[in-house]
């Protein structure tokens, strides 16, 4: 009997499907996996893990794929666990289930969860049919949000980079660091907008600007004429990293940095971005957007700037007050990145999924 994880946009190490795997299994590597990925997948950082793949989905069909998926592994006897879970997952397990599914059955991570009037009273009403699900949120206020629907097992779980949390920090700045896929929402327009305001600056401070694409290595339209802009900038201290570096690699960008995060208020109300918590683990001082979830552990932490704008003097004016003390911020977000352990941050999920185990599948729905 396996712990069946559905990931049908797990494609590559880009983006945060293979890492929030990661870092569960590192949190619990003793569990029998059985990961259901997009057929074409290429991620070595879930090979090198060794548990057993299954090369499922095809990128146009996923959704009904889910649902038949969703059908067959209900029937059998392993839990179930989706990390990036939707709407439509709940509801077409919730379709399927026929009747209310047992406690520590099913398993549902969402990292975002925006609701309408109308949704919000469909979740209500869908809680009262499955009390039992175990639902986990990337942020308190999503964890809260399905609280308040009336579910009645909730975590909030904050998706940590094991990898980050043992490289070695430094206190000595080395670059302004853009981590992560370039897209619209996390600001790369406004990153742009300010390495093209400081180009012609002759102090200029070192930038390392990653720009690669999502899991399945596209760009939306904004991005990639972004990406066109910022190759004819020319800038003496920009360097660009153009492919998805492996964890290891990853994790080394951030000591030394100042992690740029002007994230979309809109689309970050109410998740965090994982870049945000291994910045954290190694020492790099954040510049972010007020309003958001991130930027309420930065101000409380004193961990970096946050800001009301993302216009480039107003993104440099926070850049050079963190230059000027980079000892002091980069202590500061060091010792709030200690506050979040990969280990206990899955302790929720990993203790229901030994449950679930041991119960030996003998509530598997029929």
């Amino acid at each position: 009997m396996a712990v069946e994880v559905v990931e049908p946009t797990l494609v590559s190490d880009a983006g945060h499907c293979a890492a929030i795997f990661g870092s569960l299994f590192r949190a619990a590597p003793d569990l029998p996996y059985r990961l259901w990925i997009d057929r074409r997948a290429h991620a070595p950082s879930v090979i090198a893990t060794g548990v057993e793949t299954v090369r499922h989905f095809v990128r146009p069909l996923r959704r009904l794929q889910a649902l038949l998926l969703y059908r067959r592994l209900l029937r059998g006897p392993g839990p179930l666990y989706v990390p990036t879970a939707t709407w439509s997952d709940l509801r077409s397990i919730d379709l399927l289930a026929r009747t209310p599914l047992p406690p520590d059955r099913v398993f549902l991570y969402f990292h975002k969860l925006r609701l309408s009037a109308g949704r919000r009273e469909a979740l209500r009403a869908l809680a009262r049919r499955q009390p039992h699900l175990h639902l986990l949120g990337a942020s308190a206020e999503i964890a809260d949000r399905l609280r308040d629907a009336g579910f009645r097992q909730v975590d909030a779980v904050i998706p940590v980079n094991a990898e980050v949390g043992a490289v070695q920090p430094r206190e000595v700045f080395r670059h302004v660091l853009f981590a992560g896929a370039a897209r619209a929402d996390k600001g790369f327009t406004q990153v742009v907008d300010w390495v093209e305001h400081v180009s012609g600056c002759g102090d200029a401070l070192p930038v390392l600007v990653q720009t690669t694409g999502d899991h399945y290595g596209r760009h939306d339209d904004r991005t990639a004429a972004d990406l066109v802009r910022l190759r004819a900038l020319g800038a003496p201290t920009l360097k660009t990293l153009d492919q998805t570096p492996d964890r290891l690699a990853y994790a080394n960008l951030f000591p030394g940095s100042i992690c740029l995060q002007p994230y979309d208020r809109h689309e970050y109300a109410d998740k965090t971005s994982s870049v945000t918590f291994d910045a954290l683990m190694a020492g790099a001082p954040i510049v972010t957007l007020s309003g958001t979830p991130m930027a309420r552990i930065v101000e409380e932490s004193g961990a970096g700037r946050v800001v009301e704008d993302a216009r480039p003097p107003t993104l440099q004016a926070a850049i050079e007050a963190i230059h000027a003390d980079y000892a002091g911020y980069a202590r500061r977000a060091l010792a709030a990145g200690r506050r979040f352990d990969p280990r206990q941050a899955w302790q929720p999920l990993v203790d229901g999924l030994r449950r679930a185990l041991a119960s030996g599948g003998r509530d598997a729905a029929r």
